[in-house]
């Protein structure tokens, strides 16, 4: 059926990241994909420290293709490194930072809010630590430690958030570690972009291109008055020297 071929097939995705967990937790392991191609099984490991996890002239590399090959069933695996840009927003490096913090003898509370700075300073939307266990003395306890905005429930709590879980071994028992971390570029279907209005400004210029065309108007008939008048001085100055012109030919004549 096929709901059984999902469920092997996410219960083997499951195995092969927890044996690379637990094979690459020195070299910073942040997650693994796997993309299945013709030419065989891709997987892309991101890591903190990709140079550990290849080893010195791909030895490790070689091993772990090889385990996966013979104890997972792949078809011609391929391991791919790629290095973690921004590790504060990689919650199973989190987790797992918190996780050597508390097995250092460091105390939770201590440990959840410097981690939660370092998150929140990398430019996170929202951050939510949960460890659980015996924290506080000899009976089991949660403690939740959360800033900013995360989604709860929903598509986009499926979509966005990034979730990343460790455990620490301690004397009194096994504590559980629950990073979920909102990273900066998801954009939720409900945010409203509110836009400044533009109506005022609107108004403003058409009554600043009203007067100056008012003005304009009012200039125009002023200057075809002062043309005419000019016009009309003009006609007057030549009539008086043509009236000029001609006294003093009849003077001439007369005399």
């Amino acid at each position: 059926m096929i709901e059984k071929d999902f469920v092997t097939e996410g219960l083997k995705r499951t195995k092969i990241d927890e044996f690379l967990e637990t094979e690459l937790e020195r070299a910073g392991y942040g997650g693994m994909d796997v993309q299945v191609t013709p030419l065989g099984t891709m997987i892309v490991v991101y890591a903190e420290r990709p140079g550990m996890v290849i080893g010195r002239g791909g030895k490790t590399v070689r091993a772990i293709t090889q385990t996966l090959k013979n104890n997972f069933d792949l078809d011609n695996p391929q391991v791919e490194v790629k290095e973690v840009d921004v590790p504060e927003l990689n919650p199973k490096i989190m987790a797992s930072k918190i996780s050597n913090m508390l097995q250092r003898g460091m105390h939770f509370r201590r440990v959840a809010y410097s981690t939660i700075r370092r998150i929140m300073g990398a430019g996170a939307q929202g951050v939510e630590i949960t460890i659980s266990g015996k924290i506080r003395g000899s009976r089991s306890a949660v403690s939740k430690f959360v800033e900013g905005y995360i989604k709860k429930c929903g598509e986009p709590s499926d979509r966005f958030v990034k979730e990343g879980f460790a455990s620490a071994t301690l004397k009194p028992g096994v504590l559980g570690i629950f990073v979920r971390i909102m990273p900066p570029e998801a954009v939720l279907p409900d945010k409203v972009e509110i836009i400044a209005p533009q109506i005022q400004e609107e108004i403003i210029e058409e009554e600043v291109v009203e007067k100056v065309e008012e003005v304009e108007e009012t200039e125009a008939p002023e200057e075809s008055e002062n043309i005419e008048e000019l016009e009309e001085l003009e006609e007057i100055v030549m009539e008086d020297e043509a009236e000029e012109t001609n006294s003093s030919e009849e003077s001439k004549e007369d005399e």
